[in-house]
C-alpha cells in the first residue's frame, strides 16, 4: 500500500532582521536565500522546497513587513509579503526576544487577519540567557492564546528545528507534490546568482550604502566543452548616485574585486562548477522609486 502525499505552503513571516533566510536555508538544508547582518536584505519573495519522504512543503521567505512605504520598491516589499501570507497553509512569525515588540505586534495583526494556523518561532534563543524569565515570558505568550504553538529555535546552531518541522508537519495538507523531489527553490539559476552578488555587496560594504543596490545580469552562460566546464556570468551593479558608486568600487577597485571573489565562491559552491564572473558598476538614479526600472530588475509590482 502506497504511503498518502502531503502538500502545502509555509510562510515565513516577521519584521526586518530576525532571522527569516537563515532559517529558510536551514529548513530547506541549502542556501538559496541571501543573509547579512542589515536587516532588509530580502526583497523578493522566495520558495525554499523541502520534500522528505511524503511530505513536501513549499516555504515562502517574505520582505521583512516594515512600515515606511515612501518608495515603489518598499510598497513592492509589503505587498510581496502579503501576498505569502495569504495564500499560506501555515504561518511561522519568526521574532528574535521573548516578548513581542511594538512592530512585531503590528506584524501580528497582519498576520492573524489571515485567519491561517501561527506557530510562533522564537529565534536566536541562544543569545537570550536569563532562562527563567524565558520559561516566563513564554508562559505569556502561551496564555495569550495568539499562536497555536510556540517553538523557541537558534537557526544559526541549527537548535530545535526537528522539533519544528515536526510541527510544521502536522499542518500540511494531504495532495500531489508540486515540485520534483530534487527541486529546492522556485527561482532560476540567473535570479539565485544576482542574489548572491547582492548579498556580497551588502556584506563587503556594510554600513557605508544604502539599500539602493540592484544587480542585473547581462550574460549567464555554460560552455560546451564538457572537459572544461565553466559558467560565466557577467553583471551589472547599478546604484543611486557617483559617490556610491565610488564606495562599491574601492580605493584602485579592491573593494568590487573582493565582491566578486567572494561572490564567486558561493556561485561555485551553489552551481557546483567553475565561475568566471565580471561585474561592472554603473549610476541609475531614483531606480528604487521608479516602476519601470523595478520590473527590469525582476520586481513584479503591485497593482
Amino acid at each position: 500500500m502506497s504511503m498518502n502525499s502531503f502538500c502545502g505552503y509555509v510562510a515565513i513571516a516577521g519584521k526586518p532582521n530576525v532571522g527569516k533566510s537563515t532559517l529558510l536555508n536551514q529548513l530547506i538544508e541549502q542556501k538559496i536565500a541571501i543573509t547579512s547582518r542589515r536587516p532588509q536584505t530580502t526583497r523578493h519573495q522566495i520558495s525554499g522546497i523541502r520534500t522528505k519522504d511524503n511530505i513536501q512543503i513549499v516555504f515562502i521567505d517574505t520582505p521583512g513587513i516594515h512600515d515606511t512605504q515612501v518608495k515603489t520598491l518598499n510598497r513592492y516589499m509589503n505587498k510581496a509579503a502579503k501576498t505569502a501570507l495569504i495564500s499560506a497553509d501555515a504561518i511561522l512569525f519568526v521574532i528574535d526576544n521573548d516578548i513581542l515588540s511594538e512592530k512585531d505586534n503590528a506584524i501580528y495583526k497582519d498576520i492573524s487577519a489571515c485567519k491561517r494556523p501561527i506557530i510562533l518561532v522564537v529565534n536566536k534563543v541562544d543569545k537570550l540567557k536569563d532562562k527563567f524569565r524565558l520559561a516566563t515570558n513564554l508562559e505569556k505568550l502561551a496564555a495569550s492564546k495568539q499562536f497555536d504553538k510556540i517553538i523557541t529555535v537558534s537557526a544559526k546552531n541549527k537548535t530545535n528545528l526537528e522539533q519544528l518541522i515536526q510541527c510544521i508537519n502536522s499542518y500540511i495538507p494531504q495532495g500531489e507534490h508540486h515540485f520534483p523531489e530534487d527541486q529546492i527553490t522556485d527561482r532560476s539559476e540567473r535570479f539565485i546568482a544576482a542574489e548572491f552578488i547582492r548579498e556580497q555587496i551588502f556584506r563587503q560594504v556594510g554600513d557605508e550604502l544604502p539599500y539602493d543596490v540592484a544587480v542585473s545580469l547581462e550574460k549567464f552562460s555554460y560552455t560546451d566543452n564538457p572537459k572544461k566546464p565553466l559558467l560565466t556570468i557577467e553583471a551589472t551593479i547599478y546604484v543611486n548616485r557617483k559617490s556610491q558608486k565610488a564606495i562599491i568600487i574601492g580605493n584602485k577597485g579592491d573593494r568590487l574585486k573582493q565582491i566578486g571573489t567572494e561572490a564567486r565562491k558561493y556561485l561555485e559552491i551553489q552551481f557546483d562548477i567553475k565561475v568566471m564572473l565580471r561585474l561592472w558598476v554603473k549610476v541609475k538614479s531614483g531606480w528604487a522609486d521608479n516602476a519601470k526600472a523595478l520590473q527590469s530588475f525582476g520586481y513584479n509590482l503591485p497593482e
